[in-house]
Formats: structure tokens, C-alpha cells, sequence
């Protein structure tokens, strides 16, 4: 079927992981004293700051992009390698 091959597993099986994983990230958001209004409005603080401060909030998100890239991208690379040979 094209949704299971779209989901990766059948329906029932994709909903069962996917209300696991919701309550874990819940549980871990419950933890930290984190709500989805506080990653919209981080997201909206981050672009009013872009606004604001113009290139020196581009420099510092330039910043995170390439710390990240650091990290993910080789991350990235050795999982495709890993994955290649199955």
C-alpha cells in the first residue's frame, strides 16, 4: 500500500509511535518548563531581534548554523554510510 510505504509501517503501528513519542516529548517539555507558545514566541523574539539589531543577529544565527553543521552534518553522513549497506 502506498500510506504504509509513505509512514514506513502500517497505520496502527505509526499512531501507537507516534502517541509513545508525544508523551515522552511532553513528559521531557513538562520537565524543563516548556510550552509551544515559548518555542513560537523564542521564534518571534529571534526575528524582532533580527529586525532590530540587523546584521549582528545574522552573524550570530550564521553563528549556529555552522556550530550545528558541525555536529549534524557528519552525523548526517556517517548514518547515509551506515544505512547503505543494508
Amino acid at each position: 500500500m502506498s500510506v504504509n510505504r509513505f509512514l514506513g509501517d502500517s497505520v496502527a503501528r505509526t499512531i501507537i509511535k507516534l502517541i509513545v513519542v508525544s508523551i515522552l516529548v511532553g513528559m521531557v517539555m513538562n520537565v524543563f518548563d516548556i510550552y509551544p507558545l515559548d518555542i513560537f514566541y523564542a521564534f518571534r523574539n529571534f526575528v524582532v531581534n533580527l529586525w532590530e539589531k540587523g546584521w549582528a543577529a545574522l552573524g550570530r544565527f550564521g553563528d549556529w548554523l555552522i556550530l550545528g553543521g558541525m555536529v549534524v552534518v557528519p552525523v548526517f553522513i556517517l548514518l547515509r554510510i551506515l544505512n547503505y549497506r543494508r
